[in-house]
């Protein structure tokens, strides 16, 4: 299998991307590290040893710094020193920026920008000691375009400059690190929001070329192959994972042209 003997650490373990990046590298003999700060990712880890998949869960908030060190210690005295991480623990809370007092902007930075530092800056010792390691940054197309959220969006655009700036420095060690940006993903949050508008997922779907909107196997599947030896040469970049979102303004482009494409 694809990762036998890696040790992946996954933060925001218990969401829906989260899982799917579990369960994905664990079925590719991966050993997991689950890391949130929800209780829930308790109950995840144990259903991912009932499946046979290797695995240990640590409640961290990574907003701190001091508990992310001691969470990562942790996970390294059950598995061992980590090959990968995955920096995927995020949220939005403020909509607009009107709705966005200091207090919102600073706790929004923190645990989407800050917190990918933090738990970067926890592994890539062992990474330069063991002379190998990937780290992906779960971002978002909210990074590369104001599509709402401006404390989500200002911190996702950080990520990105933080991916080239750790793949500058850290590549001589043979560590690679890459973001992920994906768009609307069907997570449960979505399934909350559509209780509100049934037809929000609809809604959503014109601005996609696709027709359709991401699924959190097709954000693991990325991940894998950007972790993988498959994209050994691969370092730096900052990968849409969007159903075309970014590619154009497809509804504008309708609208325009006065034609259905």
């Amino acid at each position: 299998m694809m990762f036998d003997g890696k040790i992946v650490a996954i933060t925001g373990a218990a969401g829906g991307i989260g899982q799917a990046l579990c369960r994905y590298f664990g079925t590719q003999g991966a050993a997991i590290g689950l890391i949130d700060q929800s209780e829930t990712v308790d109950s995840v880890a144990e259903q991912l040893v009932s499946e046979g998949i290797k695995a240990a869960a640590v409640r961290v908030d990574i907003s701190d710094a001091a508990a992310v060190k001691q969470g990562f210690a942790a996970l390294a005295g059950q598995l061992g020193t980590i090959d990968i991480l995955i920096n995927n623990a995020g949220f939005s809370k403020h909509p607009t920026f009107a709705r966005t007092d200091p207090a919102g902007w600073e706790h929004d930075v923190q645990g989407n920008l800050n917190g990918a530092y933090f738990c970067a800056h926890a592994v890539l010792p062992g990474m330069q000691d063991k002379g190998q390691g990937a780290i992906i940054n779960i971002g978002s197309v909210n990074g590369l375009g104001a599509l709402g959220d401006p404390a989500y969006s200002a911190a996702k655009a950080g990520m990105i400059s933080l991916t080239r700036s750790l793949a500058l420095e850290y590549g001589r060690f043979n560590i690679r690190v890459n973001s992920v940006l994906p768009g609307t993903v069907r997570t449960p949050l979505w399934e909350v929001r559509a209780k509100k508008d049934p037809n929000v997922l609809a809604t959503l779907k014109r601005w996609y070329p696709l027709g359709r909107i991401v699924e959190p196997i097709d954000v693991a599947r990325t991940v894998g192959f950007l972790a993988s030896d498959h994209a050994a040469a691969i370092t730096g970049v900052a990968l849409p994972v969007d159903c075309g979102l970014t590619a154009g303004n497809i509804v504008m482009a309708r609208e325009l042209t006065l034609e259905d494409f």
